[in-house]
């Protein structure tokens, strides 16, 4: 498995992929990737056998807040669909911004056997939106150095910066 990377190992360089592509991508129920498209490949920059199996969170950016993440298998736990913007990190540093969609996918008797993520390339000023959105709750995380109070408190954050607006999740996104 290849090794996560830190805020030491990134390049600052930004990726992106063209409006018409998405990347897609399916894991199983502990989140570790099953199918991997070539869009996704390329964009990442991993290779099929690099990135089958393991965990996505290979592709998790440092800078991600993990709260964002929670509200998301949170949500899909439930068996509903949720859709956020997300940074993920390529193998050499570079990074990526994508709105995703993820799912869950289900057996013929409903019960949920693994998720699947369509990923499509963001327009520009949702982007920096976001960003003003992520760097609180990113703040909110490391200012505690038991990681679990980071996350619940940054959780809090968030829920109280949606109720200030006074609209949910999936509204805030949605009309970003």
């Amino acid at each position: 498995m290849t090794q996560k990377l830190n805020r030491s190992n990134l390049t600052g360089n930004e990726r992106t992929f063209d409006a018409d592509e998405f990347i897609v991508s399916k894991t199983d129920l502990k989140g570790n990737i099953t199918y991997a498209n070539n869009v996704f490949l390329r964009v990442s920059d991993y290779c099929d056998k690099e990135i089958i199996g393991s965990p996505h969170s290979l592709v998790r950016h440092p800078d991600m807040p993990r709260c964002v993440f929670k509200l998301l298998w949170d949500r899909i736990q439930l068996k509903k669909e949720v859709f956020a913007y997300v940074v993920n990190t390529a193998k050499n540093g570079d990074h990526y911004w994508v709105f995703a969609h993820v799912t869950p996918s289900f057996d013929s008797a409903g019960n949920v056997i693994g998720f699947h993520s369509n990923r499509r390339k963001p327009e520009p000023e949702k982007v920096e939106a976001i960003k003003a959105i992520y760097a609180p709750l990113l703040k909110e995380e490391d200012g505690y150095e038991d990681r679990k109070i980071g996350l619940e408190k940054s959780y809090e954050l968030l829920s109280s910066v949606l109720a200030q607006k006074g609209t949910t999740y999936d509204e805030f996104i949605l009309t970003l």
